[in-house]
């Protein structure tokens, strides 16, 4: 069976209409927050994580940083722990639990379920879920900062609850009625996926949601949904994806859906609209410039689809202090993107208008840092009420008439509905310094603009017919371009020279 016949099979009224679901209550703007993976693997704990929420709340949430999101792998008390630098399998440190040749857990120990076969907290990382509190405590304690919290799910059920064959909540089904042996993600064996045409699938996951609904819990990224996940094309599982929409909507309790992992397949962008806020379009995305680079195609192919409460996810921001005792991705260390490279991504992210999540160990990273690029508001007003967000020019891999083999460089454009300004993004992706730059006439401009730079925050000038700038190699610059009233809306043509109105 194909994805779209599973889709057309099992769509919801929910999945179709999107004027009966929540998923138009949440994600007006694209949600800004912080997540725990790329500092800590799967082994942030709730000290780890109460440290992040206060720092959030004291630094950053005035800036609309409000998400803070707990990483997969939060049901067992030592995820990835045999995996040691001695003896291991996949990387260092992988959750990958240890199994019995029949495919039953080595360590059921490992897991922590409820009667229905529900994930839980481990206590021993997250003691104030112990009594079958749940997240709850934690998600009222991000509540009281004035956050909101936020938790990753993989897929559909955990392989232990399929072999102790646990009751489905609500119904006289069990875990072997809609499980499917060894359907589990190419990068991790912890999960069996859901047949969604099975009686008692979608009554599982509304207990899940449930449950998540009684937590507290404001942010759901649901991972292995889509996309590559750790192996050549795996699948899109629009079964399972409507099914959580689905039981979203029967929790009554709004909350966003981030789905991972990408690239997520363009010719389900419809599908992904209906039932998700976000979906990740890159793969793992971490600090490298060929991640970067690649993000430029990436994110001009998914432009189409910004905006409407829905958002193409570019993944996470990896800078500051990152893949603490060298998990999950390479050595301990801060980010390896230079300066200007750090501007770069966020001026792209910004004008895409993905949802921008730190991923960094925020509390060692330099202050200095955060409020570059974490605290700039005119940057961050791009990224949240802009329009009409698209690339405009971007020059891959040719030679420019000087005969320069290094002439990479590209421009985006956005405009801001409050008093039709324009937004101008220029990038040189190249590996020496150069002029980058545009003409008006590319997006009809006439006239003269003030142009103001939005990450020096300063006014730096006037401009007319066309605009460039000197950029350091792999570096940005991102402009707000008034109108002067008053100046001359007749075309003016490239050399500058003035067109009568009457040639």
């Amino acid at each position: 069976m194909t994805s779209s016949e599973t889709s057309s099979q099992v769509s919801s009224p929910a999945a179709q209409d999107n004027t009966t679901s929540l998923l138009t209550k949440v994600a007006e703007k694209p949600p800004l927050g912080w997540n725990s993976f790329d500092a800590w693997d799967s082994r942030v704990t709730e000290e780890d994580y109460r440290k992040t929420v206060d720092f959030m709340a004291e630094n950053l949430l005035e800036h609309g940083w409000e998400y803070a999101v707990i990483d997969y792998i939060w049901w067992n008390p030592e995820p990835g722990a045999y995996n040691t630098k001695d003896s291991y399998v996949r990387r260092v440190g992988h959750p990958n639990i240890r199994l019995n040749e029949d495919g039953s857990m080595k360590y059921p120990e490992a897991v922590t379920l409820d009667e229905y076969g529900r994930l839980q907290p481990a206590p021993e990382r997250f003691p104030s879920s112990a009594g079958g509190k749940g997240f709850k405590p934690l998600a009222d304690y991000v509540h009281s900062k004035g956050m909101k919290f936020g938790i990753h799910i993989m897929r559909g059920m955990h392989r232990q609850a399929w072999y102790l064959d646990t009751p489905i909540k609500g119904t006289d089904k069990t875990a072997r009625d809609i499980g499917k042996f060894n359907d589990h993600a190419g990068w991790l064996n912890n999960m069996f996926g859901i047949d969604q045409r099975n009686e008692g699938a979608q009554e599982f996951y509304n207990a899940m949601f449930e449950q998540y609904a009684e937590w507290g819990v404001d942010y759901i990224k649901a991972d292995d949904m889509m996309g590559s996940c750790g192996a050549p094309f795996h699948s899109y599982f629009a079964g399972e994806i409507e099914m959580m929409r689905k039981a979203i909507d029967n929790s009554g309790r709004p909350m966003v859906l981030s789905l991972s992992c990408g690239e997520a397949p363009i010719a389900h962008a419809n599908h992904l609209e209906k039932n998700a806020n976000m979906w990740r379009v890159s793969a793992d995305f971490w600090d490298r410039w060929e991640d970067l680079s690649r993000s430029f195609q990436l994110l001009d192919k998914w432009s189409p689809f910004i905006g409407g409460g829905t958002w193409p996810d570019a993944d996470m921001i990896p800078f500051g202090r990152l893949s603490l005792d060298d998990r999950p991705h390479g050595k301990e260390r801060m980010s390896k993107f230079t300066t200007d490279e750090k501007y770069s991504l966020m001026t792209l992210f910004s004008m895409a208008r993905s949802p921008l999540m730190i991923g960094a160990e925020l509390t060692t990273t330099p202050m200095e840092e955060i409020k570059t690029f974490f605290k700039n508001d005119e940057v961050l007003y791009v990224n949240q009420n802009s329009t009409n967000n698209r690339q405009i020019i971007r020059v891959d891999q040719e030679t420019d008439k000087k005969g320069d083999k290094d002439a990479y460089y590209a421009a985006w454009y956005a405009e801001d509905p409050a008093n039709g300004d324009k937004f101008i993004a220029l990038f040189n992706l190249g590996s020496k310094a150069k002029e980058v730059g545009f003409k008006f006439e590319m997006e009809d401009m006439r006239g003269a603009y003030k142009v103001r730079d939005l990450w020096a925050q300063k006014q730096i000038g006037e401009a007319e017919v066309k605009f460039s700038v000197e950029l350091p190699p792999h570096g940005a610059g991102l402009y707000r371009f008034s109108r002067i009233p008053g100046s001359s809306e007749a075309w003016v043509p490239p050399t500058g020279k003035r067109k009568h109105n009457n040639q």
